[in-house]
């Protein structure tokens, strides 16, 4: 066995130790095997967590290609994964181009489930249709590409996970905010006491980073275009205001909207001098990274997840992990917690298990998470976090 398969191997085992709901799903799984004769085609984070649901997947019978996301590979794990004889496409020094091309490899296997992240996998069958029975899509930036750019293109059933008031409590609110605020901390090695923060959207993402900074004594404010959200976000008791307003007053700046071009060069032009800019979304386009580096007069590569972009009258910001999720593709990445993954992993099970076994309860296009599957859930967690008390 090489060193990276025994290096993946350990720490998948260790992963695997700490995710008890999942444990039982794959017994049930081995013995119902509801994915038997289905082909499970995936593309989402390929790290130590994602191999327990790969493993719990293809305990139900089911053959699975797989890749990863840009930036967020793992090689350990993809080693391991390929000795566990599952066709696995990626590494993480891939480009771009090669990322896109490991998305087509996934899709040339025809695999008739799709377990998306992004909606990449759907946006080719919705060019390229072939068979597939229907599928799951893990993020908030998926969802929005599933009902806008492909809306009316997909005739398969999508289950959008993120859909799930229970992984959005679990895993967006309180994973996410974990996650973010510790891989600041560890990347930066910067202290959050005293430090102003501007968090740019105030979904369940955003409002667990912001809560997170705040619970660790950090300065917080929050950039948010939803009315509502805005008005959630003052009652909570963060500052609330535009990048406009905010572009000389923060010192680190986070996007967790989903959306394209928030931090773009108007906002270079007045940013404060030394600000950090991070993004947590799925997406690297929340920062326009493009034209950031149009505009500087040069860039010096820190380490492997900061850069030091000059800007032309003297400034500079800091880049974090070149605008990619930087709790995923920085330096040394965790991600979420183990207890919010095995939740949210599961919340992925059981909708495939629905997709696979009755998909006429569905309808064609995107889709919440069936309300029995996340009441079942809930019990589930509440029983197992009851263990341990």
């Amino acid at each position: 066995m090489s060193d990276l398969v025994s290096r993946g191997a350990a720490r998948v085992e260790w992963i695997r130790s700490r995710m008890p709901l999942l444990a039982r799903t794959r017994a049930e799984f081995a013995a119902s095997r509801p994915f038997a004769g289905h082909r499970i085609g995936m593309s989402l984070h390929l790290e130590p967590k994602t191999a327990v649901l790969l493993e719990t997947l293809a305990a139900g019978g089911a053959d699975i290609v797989a890749t990863g996301n840009h930036g967020s590979t793992q090689d350990d794990i993809v080693a391991f994964l390929r000795s566990q004889g599952m066709e696995v496409h990626g590494t993480r020094d891939d480009s771009l181009d090669q990322h896109h091309a490991n998305v087509a490899a996934v899709a040339a296997a025809r695999p008739d489930i799709l377990l998306d992240n992004g909606a990449d996998l759907a946006a080719l069958a919705a060019a390229d249709p072939w068979p597939i029975v229907g599928g799951t899509e893990e993020t908030t930036s998926g969802g929005l590409r599933l009902r806008d750019e492909l809306e009316g293109r997909i005739p398969f059933p999508v289950i959008v996970i993120n859909d799930s008031r229970l992984k959005a409590i679990g895993e967006n609110r309180h994973a996410v905010g974990q996650s973010v605020v510790e891989s600041f901390m560890r990347i930066t090695n910067l202290m959050i006491p005293g430090r102003r923060f501007v968090v740019a959207g105030y979904g369940w993402c955003g409002s667990g980073v912001a809560h997170y900074l705040r619970a660790l004594g950090g300065k917080v404010a929050v950039v948010e275009v939803d009315e509502l959200k805005a008005f959630e976000a003052a009652m909570d008791g963060f500052r609330v205001g535009s990048l406009d307003d905010l572009a000389e007053w923060g010192e680190v700046f986070i996007t967790a909207t989903g959306h394209p071009g928030v931090l773009t060069e108007a906002f270079f032009r007045r940013v404060a001098d030394g600000a950090v800019l991070a993004n947590c979304g799925h997406f690297p386009w929340e920062i326009d990274v493009a034209a950031l580096r149009a505009y500087s007069s040069g860039a010096t590569q820190l380490d492997d997840a900061i850069e030091r972009i000059d800007l032309p009258d003297g400034r500079h910001v800091i880049l974090i992990a070149d605008g990619r999720m930087f709790n995923l593709a920085g330096r040394e990445p965790k991600g979420n917690s183990l207890e919010s993954m095995d939740l949210g992993f599961l919340l992925q099970s059981l909708s495939l298990e629905r997709v696979a076994t009755d998909p006429g309860s569905l309808v064609p296009g995107a889709q919440p998470v069936p309300d029995d599957i996340d009441r079942e859930i809930a019990r589930r967690m509440l029983a197992a976090m009851a263990a341990h008390r």
